[in-house]
């Protein structure tokens, strides 16, 4: 199969993950990648099988390209984050500033302005 933006997703994300080895993180051989269905909705097989894994304890952290990777729906991207925090796993965008494992104290603040 040719390269596609799946791939160049993927890529991104694992180049990401490889960054942060020094931090425990690591790649599964596992893809949960959904070509061809829309993430409009959770019903994806990819996406289900995901799921099945965190609730089975399988994964600690979910990195994505960008959050709309995830869901494209504000409510179903609520009830994913719920499913994540039940289970302790953390949610990375590789190209969005988001990182549900780091907290807000410890990312490096600029002027404070009130």
């Amino acid at each position: 199969m040719d390269f596609n933006s799946l791939d160049a997703q993927r890529e991104a994300c694992e180049s990401y993950i490889n960054s942060q080895i020094s931090q425990g993180w690591g790649t599964l051989p596992e893809h949960y990648d959904d070509g061809g269905f829309t993430g409009g909705n959770m019903d994806r097989p990819a996406f289900q099988r995901l799921m099945a894994d965190i609730e089975a304890g399988k994964i600690e952290k979910v990195v994505v390209c960008k959050v709309d990777r995830m869901s494209r729906s504000l409510m179903d991207f609520v009830r994913i984050m719920e499913t994540f925090e039940k289970y302790n796993v953390s949610f990375v965008s590789v190209t969005q500033s988001f990182d549900t494992g780091t907290s807000i104290l410890e990312k490096p603040s600029g002027p404070q302005l009130f």
